[in-house]
């Protein structure tokens, strides 16, 4: 609580200060003229605001205390001039005008001049504030001259003396308001400011008035010394007032005029012609001569300001149009721009050629490890794109993981395709982690710019489709992409009309031959193609996202069957059944959630049901990876489906929580031969056993195939030898002649 009633007292003493001030001078008018008391109240306000000015700056601290200090000792100089006056008038009883006490007041100036120059120096603005401020400087010291300084520098009856001083004094208010209105010109300028700027002028109004009075009357001064009173009072009240710490705002090169600061400077230049209209102002000579010169200059001003201002405009519309055409993180050209560039490019010697890239993984990342470390990812596979390029190709950000550049030739292409597929191998270092962001890259022979972006782009995701790290356009890719169209749209259609069928092929347990566990395959029974290969429409389906609600139909038709056999076959049906899940399904946060619902209600146990992910679906991590470990916490057993083909499989058992490796057909093709095929064979079984894993071999075809893998340690076998996919399976157990034993 104290800390915030100090900060309130921060913030609202410059106020008690301007009521005390205001207070002070009122206090001054309500004693007799020329008393000690008058004087008292005349000298305290003085000296009480270098005073404040001194605890302005403890208490903000500004970075600038210089400029205060600066306005502290010019305060501190006029007060001293006052002391100076009252000595001449009340111990001397002589006239103080002119007297020592002017060598005070006017050195003041300097010190102010000073504090507002190093004050200005903080702001931007450049050559445009400065016009500005010149324009309001010659615009009232014009009117000064007509009106104040030329008539005292006429007058035959005072002396030369009395002439250079009471010009003197409007000379520097001029100064020192032209070097606020370099400050002032702002619609931003701060309180602070403001405060400032009303000192200034309260000083030029009582200086004018008092060489006003002094050369046209025998007045008393007792009412323009309110004028200096204020003064000093708002001097100090900048000083308290909090923004004093932020008069450096804006330094961003960048000048706003609002509607009264255009008001303010369109008078100021027009305040040469005007006083030609007054009567008796242009009969003489220096007075004509004055307006021309100012007509003159305030003209060269105001071409001056337009010219900044043309230039301002122009450097701004330069960077308008940059930001438009570049992306602000990479630094790249955006797609608009290379669709122009594109537009312009004339290949030489051979035909243009556009390689569209996209990176993996983004969006992994930016789950996982946040935006900001996604976008450093960006940015170093940017630098590292444009670095594998030649000097001067075209490189662009299209979109938020996909860069293009436009290539001369299909064999400079090929070059920097293969420099990008090895730059981009490297991992990437950023946020504190190591990440792999490896990419695929699509290439297309100009044909049109739209044309030739859409080639390349459907190159590089038909990569991204197949594993490839670089795709070149043909037709066909196009006549695939027409056909998964139509597929995606046929999908959504078979799936309302129940065109849909799961089949189960068994998995044996050797040597008894017993059908222990099946795998539920979907079939697509299309009216008119047919017999739909799982391989064309499950692609498609994972694509549109269909695969979601396909796969979830799968699972709770597959837990019902396996329900159904349980409680009609008893221990002669299969132990479990192995669901196959997409990489789609993984990443749905409530995954987990709808596979405990389906098994609540079709009242299947979670060990009887087994979870099939490829490596590919799990490789990234992030919610698939947690999707797994919710299910193996249910009691669901998980199945490594095609192992060993992956990129990191041995990898992966580190992570992932596994109970089933099964082995990719790949390995078991050639397993009676001797070869690598059944070394890897024999590797994948033993670290099976050591890791106390269950390993599956499928893609059994022949009896060699099935005594050879049973030879090398493999118990539970999958494929065509035992049984093809059926929706009534045989559970009864094979014949021993069929069970091949070595």
């Amino acid at each position: 609580m104290p800390a915030d009633g100090d900060d309130v007292r921060r913030e609202t003493v410059w106020l008690g200060w301007i009521v005390a001030g205001v207070l002070a001078t009122a206090g001054y008018y309500a004693v007799p003229t020329d008393s000690l008391a008058a004087n008292l109240f005349y000298n305290g306000i003085g000296l009480s605001s270098v005073l404040a000015i001194l605890a302005g700056i403890r208490l903000h601290r500004p970075r600038n205390a210089a400029v205060w200090y600066w306005f502290a000792a010019g305060q501190f100089t006029w007060a001293v001039g006052d002391l100076v006056w009252e000595y001449y008038q009340y111990v001397l009883l002589q006239e103080p005008y002119p007297s020592a006490a002017d060598i005070f007041y006017l050195a003041s100036y300097p010190m102010l001049a000073i504090g507002l120059w190093l004050l200005i120096r903080g702001w931007g603005g450049g050559a445009a504030r400065l016009a500005d401020a010149a324009i309001a400087g010659v615009g009232v010291g014009l009117a000064l001259w007509i009106f104040v300084l030329h008539p005292i520098a006429s007058d035959s009856t005072a002396s030369a003396v009395e002439r250079a001083i009471s010009t003197a004094y409007p000379a520097a208010d001029v100064l020192i308001l032209a070097l606020l209105a370099r400050l002032l010109v702002t619609r931003d300028a701060t309180m602070s400011i403001r405060l400032l700027g009303a000192a200034g002028v309260l000083l030029l109004a009582a200086d004018v008035a008092y060489s006003v009075v002094s050369l046209y009357a025998d007045g008393d001064d007792h009412l323009i010394s309110g004028g200096w009173l204020l003064s000093y009072v708002l001097w100090a009240a900048a000083a308290l007032h909090p923004s004093i710490t932020a008069e450096a705002a804006e330094e961003d090169g960048s000048v706003r005029v609002g509607r009264v600061q255009f008001a303010v400077l369109t008078v100021c230049a027009l305040i040469a012609p005007a006083l030609l209209f007054i009567p008796g102002v242009g009969a003489d000579t220096v007075d004509r001569v004055a307006i021309g010169a100012g007509s003159v200059v305030l003209f060269l001003l105001s071409v001056t300001r337009v010219l900044g201002l043309t230039r301002t405009v122009q450097g701004q519309t330069v960077e308008l149009q940059r930001i438009a055409l570049h992306d602000d993180l990479t630094g790249l050209p955006n797609r608009r721009y290379f669709e122009q560039a594109l537009g312009e490019i004339t290949p030489g010697g051979g035909s243009l050629h556009v390689v569209f890239l996209g990176l993996s993984g983004l969006k992994n990342v930016n789950d996982e490890l946040g935006r900001p470390v996604g976008d450093q990812v960006v940015a170093i596979s940017a630098a590292r794109i444009s670095g594998a390029a030649p000097e001067a190709t075209r490189v662009a950000r299209i979109g938020g993981d996909e860069f293009a550049l436009a290539l001369p030739d299909a064999e400079t292409a090929d070059r920097v395709v293969r420099r990008l597929v090895s730059v981009l191998r490297e991992p990437v270092h950023a946020g504190g982690h190591e990440l792999l962001a490896g990419a695929a890259i699509g290439v297309a022979e100009a044909g049109g710019v739209v044309e030739a972006l859409r080639r390349a782009e459907a190159a590089m995701h038909a990569a991204k489709q197949t594993g490839e790290p670089c795709r070149t356009w043909t037709a066909e890719l196009d006549e695939r992409a027409g056909e998964h169209a139509r597929l995606g749209a046929e999908l959504r259609a078979a799936l309302d009309a129940g065109q849909f069928q799961v089949v189960y092929q068994p998995i044996v347990r050797m040597p008894e031959g017993r059908v222990t566990a099946v795998e539920a395959l979907v079939r697509w029974q299309h009216p008119q193609r047919g017999m739909v290969s799982p391989a064309a429409f499950i692609p498609v389906a994972e694509q549109n996202g269909l695969i979601v609600e396909l796969g979830a139909w799968i699972l709770q038709t597959a837990c019902r069957q396996m329900a159904r056999w349980r409680a009609e076959l008893g221990p002669t049906g299969p132990d479990r059944i192995s669901v196959n899940v997409s990489a789609r399904q993984l990443a749905r946060a409530g995954f987990p959630a709808t596979v405990a619902a389906t098994l609540a209600a079709t009242g299947l146990p979670a060990q009887c049901l087994t979870i099939e992910v490829t490596e590919t679906a799990v490789f990234g991590g992030g919610q698939a990876l947690t999707a797994l470990h919710e299910l193996r916490a249910l009691g669901v057993r998980i199945a490594l489906d095609d192992f060993g083909t992956g990129h990191s499989s041995l990898g992966l058992l580190q992570t992932v929580p596994v109970d089933v490796l099964k082995v990719d057909k790949s390995f078991v093709d050639n397993i009676t031969e001797a070869g690598r095929h059944t070394v890897i064979a024999r590797a994948l079984i033993q670290v099976s056993e050591g890791l106390g894993l269950t390993a599956v071999a499928e893609g059994v075809e022949t009896a060699e195939q099935a005594a050879a893998l049973y030879d090398l340690g493999y118990r539970l076998l999958q494929g065509y030898y035992f049984g093809k996919p059926s929706a009534d399976p045989d559970f009864q157990p094979r014949p021993a002649a069929a069970v091949p034993v070595a």
